[in-house]
C-alpha cells in the first residue's frame, strides 16, 4: 500500500505544472527524483524481496511514463530525470534489501 500511495504521490508531484524555476534549482529537482524514487522501492526491497525486481523494472518505467507525459503537462521531459530516477530506484533496492539482512541477522543474533 505504501508503495500506491508514493506512486500517486510522485505522479501529482512530477505532472503538475510549476512556474519557471532558476538554473539553480536542477540539481536539486534531480536530488528530488532520486529521493522519490528511492522511498518509492525501499519498503518493497526491505519487506518484500521476491517483488523487489518486478517492483524496480515497473519503477524505472514509471519514471520513463512520466517523462513522456510531462510534456503534455506543461513541463519538461528530461532525460536527466529519468537517470535520477534510476538511481533512486537502484539506490532504495541496496538500502531496503541491506535493512532487511541487518534484521534478520540481529533476529537470529537474539534467537541464540
Amino acid at each position: 500500500l505504501s508503495t500506491v500511495v508514493l506512486a500517486v504521490g510522485i505522479g501529482i508531484l512530477t505532472l503538475t505544472p510549476v512556474p519557471d524555476r532558476p538554473r539553480a534549482d536542477l540539481q536539486l529537482d534531480k536530488l528530488a527524483h532520486m529521493v522519490a524514487f528511492l522511498a518509492l522501492v525501499f519498503p518493497t526491497a526491505a519487506l518484500w524481496p521476491r517483488a523487489i525486481a518486478w517492483v524496480g523494472l515497473l519503477a524505472v518505467l514509471y519514471g520513463g511514463a512520466i517523462e513522456l507525459i510531462q510534456p503534455f503537462t506543461g513541463r519538461s521531459a528530461e532525460f536527466g530525470d529519468l537517470v535520477a530516477d534510476g538511481i533512486g530506484v537502484g539506490l532504495g533496492i541496496i538500502l531496503g534489501s541491506s535493512l532487511r539482512r541487518v534484521l534478520a541477522a540481529s533476529r537470529a543474533l537474539r534467537a541464540g
